[in-house]
């Protein structure tokens, strides 16, 4: 599958409003500073469902709801309404940043041992595609939420254009269809799953048109009861039906937990962001239970006392000395995120402040030689820091993730903006469809700990082992970059762990590289998230521009890490992550966007 497609950029007016959205997307030859806002979304049609809210005289919020909605039709492997996510709004008119919490929690009869119940892990595959992995959806309250708090249009009106969508249908887009045809069997599991993608058995190609009559129904009756619709009524006890499906050998150990009391009882929470500085940019990002934002403050506090971007003292882009610390500074952050970061909610003593304590990471960045590669990490002690006691920290327990998810970035023309990261976990969830319904349910419960790590008498916490109500952890990590108190860029990503590294990329390159936002984003990767020290690095794409040369591979290698290929290759050929971006250019004093082309990223700047 070719990636060199360029992202789409389109200028629309008001005249959107009464645009067919499955239709071909009109463009206009130039955009006025009299913009109303910019929508950044890594499929063409949720953006336009976006824009069309935007130019309705709806704000970022508005947009966004409209822009999830759209997704679930038209991205149903990566989000939907069965599933969760985090979205970060900063409010204009106060400069207040929020964050709505939406993640999936485990049901109330969750157990730390419920994917070990003989001592030994479920095999992933058989647990993750069962009811045993569905977590209590939240984004359809996430996003009611945020409406009825900093939003201006009514939730029925942000579901018209996933409802036009689903009845009327859209043509299948490449991604989709890959990821019809690269299921992992995910898609042919289970008959309600298979019917809408695989009909009569033959899976849906590029071009095929996709109609969704169940979801349709669906989203119409949210429209006209709200969600009480999916939490208490109609949809709740099909939901619980659904999740109680177990697969092969797991018997009665696969089924789902959850129940109609579990749902009607799912809260959202309203957070404040993580805040931290780089340079004299600060940040806004992800509290736990995301693991995003904190790892991000630690491996960017890690590199802040490097010249990055220094070209004469060797640090310019994809240097050998740029890599090898941004490799380095990602093992010692993956390891203490192993141990030390879960939902805080759940966890007595949350590390949080010790983590980010400047004393603890000068201890962390100690372990980095420029010379040579460390040995591997072990997770630290940031507990002096938090209480004065101190463990011996225990081994990490680290969860399988899926590189699946999606990413949008929205600013309305008051300055209002939502970065924005949902998920169903795994490319295609559980692969379980709910029944007459239309949507498929999320595997989130896989990203706890399949084995209970608390142990008392080492100092682990289990931090990240299952609990009732409590959330998995998360790599999300929407970020608002921030500069003399004003927003300069919002942006996220999908990927799984590797959420968290696409978001230090882009953040470097834009930073410390100087790089305009779309080449920022455009921009070749690196990744690190075992501590052990595998890379994946990108490059094969002509779009990933710049890339990393083979010549700083091969220092790389001679430094000891484990780089893909043989010396004198190019080791480079992953594709990670699908940034999508806002940001304020400062010339033209106007919103902006930067669409990534790793997937059909789409950039629509709407006037009225």
């Amino acid at each position: 599958m070719s990636l060199s497609k360029p992202s789409l950029v389109v200028w629309l007016s008001v005249w959107l409003v009464a645009w067919p959205l499955a239709g071909s997307i009109p463009t206009q030859a130039a955009w006025a500073a009299s913009s109303t806002g910019v929508v950044a979304v890594s499929h063409p049609l949720a953006a336009a469902a976006g824009a069309r809210m935007l130019a309705k005289g709806g704000n970022a919020v508005d947009a966004a709801a409209a822009v999830q909605f759209a997704l679930n039709v038209v991205e149903p492997q990566s989000s939907g309404i069965g599933g969760g996510g985090f979205m970060l709004i900063h409010l204009a008119a106060t400069g207040e940043t929020v964050i709505v919490d939406s993640r999936e929690r485990a049901p109330a009869a969750a157990s730390p041992d419920m994917f070990a119940p003989d001592g030994r892990a479920m095999a992933f595959p058989l647990a993750s595609t069962s009811g045993v992995a569905v977590g209590v959806p939240g984004t359809l309250l996430g996003v009611a939420t945020a409406l009825s708090r900093w939003g201006s249009l009514p939730l029925a009106e942000t579901l018209q254009p996933a409802i036009a969508l689903a009845e009327g249908g859209f043509r299948v887009n490449r991604f989709l269809a890959d990821d019809i045809a690269n299921d992992h069997g995910r898609t042919q599991i289970h008959p309600e799953t298979a019917a809408i993608f695989r009909p009569g058995g033959v899976a849906l190609v590029e071009g095929d048109w996709l109609v969704q009559p169940d979801l349709a129904k669906t989203l119409k009756l949210i429209a006209a009861d709200g969600p009480p619709a999916f939490y208490r009524g109609p949809i709740a006890p099909a939901i619980v039906a659904a999740q109680q499906r177990a697969r092969g050998e797991l018997a009665q150990a696969g089924r789902g937990r959850m129940t109609l009391d579990d749902l009607a009882r799912y809260r959202v929470a309203i957070r404040e962001p993580l805040i931290g500085h780089y340079r004299d940019y600060r940040l806004a990002t992800m509290p736990p239970p995301s693991s995003g934002g904190i790892t991000l403050l630690q491996m960017l506090a890690l590199l802040e006392s490097l010249p990055l971007g220094d070209t004469n003292q060797g640090y310019g882009y994809g240097s050998p000395k740029t890599l090898h610390a941004m490799i380095e500074a990602m093992r010692l952050a993956f390891a203490d995120r192993a141990l030390w970061i879960g939902d805080d909610d759940g966890v007595a003593l949350p590390p949080l402040r010790g983590l980010l304590h400047p004393d603890y990471l000068a201890t962390r960045a100690a372990l980095i030689r420029p010379e040579a590669r460390m040995a591997t990490p072990s997770a630290g002690d940031p507990l002096p820091w938090v209480s004065g006691e101190t463990k011996p920290p225990g081994p990490s327990n680290a969860a399988l993730e899926s590189p699946n998810t999606t990413h949008f970035s929205i600013i309305d023309g008051l300055g209002n903006v939502v970065s924005y990261t949902s998920t169903i976990e795994s490319t295609w969830g559980s692969g379980i469809t709910v029944p007459g319904y239309g949507f498929l349910l999320n595997n989130q419960l896989t990203d706890f700990n399949f084995t209970p790590a608390a142990n008392r008498a080492t100092g682990n916490t289990g931090a990240n082992d299952v609990a009732p109500g409590k959330r998995p952890r998360s790599s999300m990590a929407p970020t608002l970059l921030l500069k003399a108190g004003q927003p300069v860029a919002a942006f996220g990503s999908p990927g799984g762990a590797t959420i968290i590294n696409s978001v230090l990329n882009v953040t470097l390159n834009l930073v410390d590289h100087g790089m305009p936002p779309q080449r920022a984003i455009d921009a070749a990767r690196l990744s690190v998230t075992d501590p052990s020290g595998r890379i994946v690095c990108e490059g094969g794409g002509d779009f990933m521009l710049p890339g990393f040369t083979i010549a700083a591979q091969d220092a790389l290698r001679q430094l000891g890490h484990l780089l893909p290929g043989a010396a004198a290759t190019d080791g480079c050929r992953d594709t990670t992550g699908s940034v999508q971006a806002v940001f304020v250019d400062a010339a033209a004093k106007a919103p902006d966007g930067a669409a990534d082309p790793r997937r059909e990223g789409t950039v629509i700047r709407v006037r009225r």
